[in-house]
């Protein structure tokens, strides 16, 4: 356990409750957050449709809390349905490592030449009142450090990352919030986020107005249906539903290029609000809010867009083969979170391909799931691999619908109001960045708040469960060997009739708490073999002992304590003369001799046995002589036993050691009851071999037809992460990897290989 609580540590993960880990390995779904999960969550404003159908974009930033790094351009647009035009830029511009090529820039990307002719933005009225409304109706701040430190960047930012990126955007055009409260504005109320209406609002005193302002931002469907104007001064018109349906082409336009779209609409106030206005007012507080967030005037949309993370495609691929099911719960418009789940990988980027009712059931809107009643949510092909506009009790829900499939899922959280459903999964797991209720309800916290860091736990715990097989197997074994040949040693019996034990009790306290007890320990601290992710979650009701542990320990125990007794019984009885002596149990006489050294022998070979069993070990199917399928080399055999140093030296050290015991004088008779050999080492050695070639065979046996093996990886319509990995794999590998499947196992020098 403290192996594997260092290992989570160093991977940014800290375990809470340690049979997590262990529960980890048999996950089969994952139900992770979008925002600073599988994305950066280093959002930027890339988008700004104003009513005139003016946009303005936000070009060469490459980081997304400098404001003064890049450009605002402008240009008009005729209509809302150039979003697969401009996709292209947008994955040219997804990392700030963006990769150089020996390819004309108008010939790679030649809508950045159309980019690059739109003009710079200027202020006008228009614009100013929707940085208005977008800075004060606004948690966040931002601020320049003007002698930043080493480790620290110039630009400090705090806040939620929308609100960063909102303010950040007012601060290109020298809007920010704190320069216009500086002009005179002051705030007198407040009405925070609300996961449930998608919104929240302000209410500012602004310098000579005779009356107060209300600035709102939210979700653009909630927004819209509080709008009854569009528009600034002359140009203000009212809301039709023909302007409504347009307005929400152009915020599908921005979703479809995995923009989040969030509506920033303000009003005029009748008379000023005031702190006496509050006191005397005896509304509840949803009925003012209500009546404060109505008849609003729409100011514009800003899409925020927030970067996949570099790992996210390629672990997603790798939970792909180890088959689970990632499911992104979100809280963005379906068709955001539909252009970043194919962007990972977490549904194909073409969804025709599939079968129509299968298609429909992979992205849906978290009202529409919510009306459908239980039944309704089994019969469902798949259940929702992306569920949008996400509530806490949806996710609460979908707990208990992969519950009601047999899945053992995941679940990541970082509200309040996750809480619930943290608990309620098989293993919660919170952010780091999130609240503290969270975090008291879940078994993991995530330090750095990465989906890849959600993987290698899960690595970590089937490396945990391999590990505990392994150690088991291994000590099971040596005990069905032992117990094959002291039961077989009671027929032995001696000139008295007494039972001659083919080992001494010592002998057997020696191997089990000496020399065995460390090459158990070593295998505990096995690595992940390289295959751990290509197998099935292991099946929580067997548990460690499998069909494959059980029959393995019954094979190799025979075998063991058939070699030993066929030992004992070659020098007692076949060079000997079956000359058992009298009363060798207690004590040493010459009669014993033959007793005494046959011991020696049967030790010597019971010792071995169990050792090199340990490295047999390491791998439960695959052959010792090349436990890394991956390598390449002729003969791996020393490189593979030598990354585990405790067990290579536990090993060894403990096949020497047989020695000196055989030897020691006075030690050897009196205490193990057993003295030196010369010839017999043969039969200890010709039997270790042997056993070598009898497991390699049992081995080879199970793969070639297939024996006690793990269930196949159960898929679903579609094998996630395998085009989108192919995708990532084309633009960002720069090395010499073989296949997407190994690039989806070498997350971390797939990184390496990108930032070349």
């Amino acid at each position: 356990m403290v192996v594997a609580t260092t290992v989570m540590r160093r991977a940014n993960v800290v375990v809470r409750d340690l049979s997590a880990l262990e529960a980890l390995g048999g996950v089969t779904n994952i139900c992770s957050d979008k925002t600073g999960t599988l994305t950066q969550g280093a959002m930027i404003v890339r988008k700004v449709w104003v009513p005139s159908n003016n946009i303005y974009t936000v070009q060469d930033s490459k980081h997304p809390n400098n404001p003064t790094e890049g450009r605002v351009t402008v240009a008009k647009k005729k209509d809302a349905a150039e979003g697969s035009q401009e996709k292209r830029d947008f994955d040219q511009e997804r990392s700030a490592a963006t990769l150089k090529f020996d390819v004309p820039e108008e010939k790679l990307n030649p809508q950045r030449e159309e980019l690059k002719k739109e003009k710079t933005a200027e202020i006008n009225p228009e614009l100013e009142a929707f940085l208005l409304s977008a800075a004060l109706c606004n948690l966040a701040t931002v601020r320049r450090d003007p002698e930043p430190k080493d480790d620290q960047p110039e630009w400090q930012v705090t806040g939620e990352p929308t609100e960063i990126a909102l303010q950040v955007f007012a601060h290109r055009l020298d809007r920010g919030k704190k320069a216009i409260e500086a002009q005179g504005w002051k705030q007198v109320a407040e009405f925070p986020f609300d996961s449930s209406i998608k919104r929240m609002s302000v209410v500012y005193n602004g310098p000579n107005l005779d009356h107060s302002m209300v600035f709102t931002k939210g979700a653009v469907e909630r927004i819209l249906d509080l709008c009854t104007t569009v528009g600034t001064g002359s140009d203000k018109r009212p809301m039709t539903e023909e302007y409504k349906e347009e307005i929400l082409k152009r915020m599908n336009a921005f979703a479809s290029q995995g923009q989040r779209v969030l509506a920033i609409a303000s009003r005029a106030w009748d008379g000023m609000y005031t702190e006496k206005t509050i006191a005397e007012n005896t509304e509840d507080d949803s009925a003012l809010r209500q009546r404060v967030e109505s008849g609003l005037t729409l100011l514009g949309l800003a899409g925020i867009y927030d970067p996949p993370r570099r790992e996210t495609t390629p672990a997603i691929a790798e939970c792909s083969s180890a088959g689970i099911r990632v499911h992104m719960l979100t809280g963005d418009h379906p068709a955001t979170a539909e252009a970043i789940a194919k962007e990972v990988g977490i549904i194909p980027g073409n969804l025709g391909t599939l079968r129509e009712d299968i298609a429909k059931s992979l992205v849906l809107k978290a009202s529409d799931f919510d009306k459908l009643s239980d039944g309704e949510i089994d019969a469902l092909p798949e259940l929702p691999l992306v569920l949008a506009r996400c509530a806490p009790d949806t996710k609460t829900r979908m707990i208990e619908a992969l519950r009601r499939r047999g899945a053992f899922m995941a679940m990541t959280g970082d509200g309040v109001n996750d809480a619930p459903s943290l608990s309620r999964a098989d293993v919660g797991i919170a952010m780091g960045s999130g609240s503290d209720v969270a975090k008291s309800a879940s078994k993991i916290v995530l330090t750095d708040d990465k989906f890849n860091s959600i993987v290698a736990a899960i690595r970590e715990g089937r490396r945990m469960f391999d590990n505990i097989q392994k150690f088991i197997l291994h000590l099971l074994t040596s005990n069905v060997g032992e117990v094959i040949l002291l039961i077989a040693g009671l027929g032995f019996q001696d000139e008295d009739g007494y039972s001659v034990f083919p080992v001494s009790p010592l002998q057997i306290l020696w191997i089990n708490l000496v020399t065995s007890s460390f090459p158990a320990f070593g295998l505990g601290r096995e690595a992940a073999s390289r295959e751990v992710m290509r197998k099935p979650p292991h099946d929580k009701k067997s548990g460690v002992f499998t069909k494959q542990v059980l029959v393995d320990m019954v094979v190799y125990g025979i075998l063991m304590g058939t070699l030993t007794l066929v030992t004992f019984i070659i020098i007692v009885y076949g060079a000997n003369s079956g000359q058992l002596g009298r009363d060798c149990n207690k004590e040493w006489s010459e009669g014993c001799l033959p007793v005494f050294r046959a011991r020696a022998a049967v030790f010597a070979e019971l010792t071995w046995l169990i050792l090199f069993s340990a490295w047999e070990f390491k791998d439960i199917r695959r052959s010792m002589f090349r436990l890394n399928p991956d390598s390449t080399s002729r003969f791996p055999l020393f490189k593979d036993l030598w990354e585990n140093k405790f067990l290579f030296w536990a090993v060894a050290i403990g096949a020497v050691s047989v020695f000196p015991v055989v030897y020691i004088p006075v030690l050897n008779t009196r205490v193990f009851k057993h003295t030196g050999i010369t010839w017999e080492w043969s039969l200890a050695i010709g039997a270790l071999i042997l056993f070598i070639a009898g497991m390699e065979l049992w081995k080879l046996t199970k793969r070639t037809f297939g024996l006690l093996e793990d269930r196949a990886v159960v898929r679903g319509a579609f094998s996630q992460g395998e085009e989108s990995g192919r995708k990532f794999h084309r633009s960002f590998s720069m090395g010499s990897l073989k296949s997407w499947k190994s690039l989806g196992r070498r997350d971390t020098s797939m990184s390496r290989d990108a930032e070349k």
